[in-house]
């Protein structure tokens, strides 16, 4: 009964949202407090939020502060060259720009942190896709599975709670892993070509100058053109020289003679040069930005990625003690301050309130012992025949399994089983722990993730939409580095 339960509460939450409903906050709420109530436990609903709450405090903790904390990167150009190199090969063409998101995605995903990726690559493709009309559901799609692909890096966690519940080395699971790992990269990168070509069909083959030759003609008044942007946003860049301070907005304006202006070659370059600026949406001259302290935010964040990764403190205290340097030193004045503060207090909330939000839903699954139930009765749905080819189960069900669950749920909880499954017929722990990895370009848009809410809050785009589009493309890709494990002879 509780299996059906759980499979039918999940089943009405993605049905729910993706129909557009419910918003996902209030679906993430209601749903598993119905639920809770069919299964006869509601007296106990207010114990499992709060140890659903409990255990994802540190992480809409660490959300919090590492938005503020990148968020404030931002708007000091940290980022500026690495975006201005992918935006210089992406121009303005459909089939580049979405090869060049995937390619974003991939190189900044090697933080290990899925809310820093998608932060960064939000921030920088944004602009572009809106400007030139793009699928936003494209962005967040190839974004969440190249970061899925890269998830599977020792500090990203999916290899370490495998390492940890089977008790094995992290570098003996993920080594043998890597090709694998990379023919599922190509498989992203391949996938982003594909998809750039139905933008590039569905929109043409663009140039810079067409973008902005059209922009001139929707907006051309005699005598004077003005040009006037006011949809390319950069999340989190704040005050600008046409936007009032912190208002979390980049506004480019140009404004040149009409006839008989006598605008010369050097003039039209310039103006060129600063189009091509005002495509990419980084403002150059954009009062936030802090040149001479470069070298300091660039030497904080690598500290603070490193320390990360080696573990000295817990990530959430990390990002706190970050958040409160960076502020500190870029913006020493505290006005200045509160307003960064406020430029991104908006994606704050709504990361945060979408993550206890989803306590409540994990908190109901665990405490009324759906998940437990779920999992037990699919390992005990494999065939005795299978037993041989348990790796191969195991990376099938990773699929469905880390959607459905948390990592933690999954690693601690399920593993396990199915590691003895295999060892009762002959498979190695190893085989198993690799196995169990290939879910994760999958797992990266589960629900249950509280980075993807980061992503499609930043992106504008509904959840329910986001799922639709990106389930079948996330699927294709676990399985081909399944495939690429079994070829490879490493599963």
């Amino acid at each position: 009964m509780l299996t059906i339960l759980g499979f039918t509460m999940i089943a009405t939450f993605l049905v729910l949202i993706m129909m557009k409903k419910m918003s996902p906050i209030a679906a993430l709420v209601l749903i598993p407090a119905l639920f809770c109530v069919f299964v006869g436990k509601g007296a106990h609903l207010g114990d499992y939020v709060i140890e659903g709450v409990g255990n994802l405090a540190p992480t809409a903790a660490m959300l919090m502060f590492a938005i503020v904390y990148f968020g404030v990167m931002i708007d000091v150009g940290l980022f500026d060259p690495i975006v201005r190199g992918i935006l210089k090969f992406c121009k303005a063409d459909p089939l580049r720009i979405v090869v060049g998101t995937a390619l974003l995605a991939a190189i900044v995903s090697l933080d290990g942190d899925g809310s820093t990726t998608f932060m960064i690559t939000v921030s920088a493709m944004y602009p572009l896709y809106k400007r030139l009309k793009m699928s936003l559901v494209v962005m967040t799609g190839v974004a969440a599975t190249a970061n899925g692909v890269m998830n599977t890096l020792p500090w990203g966690g999916p290899t370490a709670r495998a390492a940890t519940a089977l008790k094995l080395d992290a570098g003996d699971i993920f080594v043998p892993m890597i090709p694998a790992l990379a023919v599922g990269l190509v498989a992203v990168i391949a996938l982003s070509y594909v998809l750039g070509l139905r933008e590039r069909k569905r929109l043409g083959v663009l140039s810079l100058a067409d973008v902005l030759e059209k922009e001139k003609q929707e907006t051309e008044t005699p005598g004077t053109t003005e040009v006037t942007e006011t949809e390319t946003v950069l999340v989190g860049a704040g005050a600008t020289a046409s936007g009032g301070p912190g208002d979390g907005k980049v506004r480019f304006t140009k404004t040149t003679g009409g006839a008989g202006s006598g605008t010369d070659a050097a003039a039209a370059d310039d103006d060129e040069e600063e189009d091509d600026v005002r495509l990419q949406g980084l403002d150059p001259n954009r009062p936030t930005l802090r040149p001479k302290l470069y070298w300091f935010n660039a030497l904080l964040t690598v500290t603070l990625l490193t320390a990360m990764i080696m573990e000295l403190l817990p990530i959430p205290v990390l990002f706190l003690l970050g958040a409160a340097l960076a502020l500190s030193v870029n913006f020493p004045h505290i006005p200045d301050q509160r307003a960064r503060l406020a430029a991104h207090a908006d994606n704050v909330l709504n990361v945060s309130g979408m993550v206890f939000a989803a306590a409540v839903f994990t908190g109901v699954l665990q405490g009324t012992g759906m998940v437990d139930s779920m999992a037990k009765w699919l390992v005990d749905g494999i065939p005795d025949g299978m037993g041989p080819h348990m790796a191969i189960v195991t990376g099938v069900l990773s699929l469905p399994l880390t959607y459905f669950m948390s990592n933690d749920g999954f690693y601690f909880g399920v593993l396990p089983v199915l590691a003895e499954a295999g060892a009762a017929h002959g498979v190695s722990p190893l085989e198993i722990a690799r196995a169990s990895l290939v879910g994760q370009p999958l797992h990266m848009s589960s629900p249950l993730v509280p980075a993807v809410y980061v992503l499609v809050g930043m992106a504008k785009v509904e959840f329910g939409d986001h799922t639709k589009f990106v389930v079948k493309w996330a699927a294709l890709t676990s399985l081909v580095v399944l495939g690429a494990g079994i070829l490879f002879g490493i599963i």
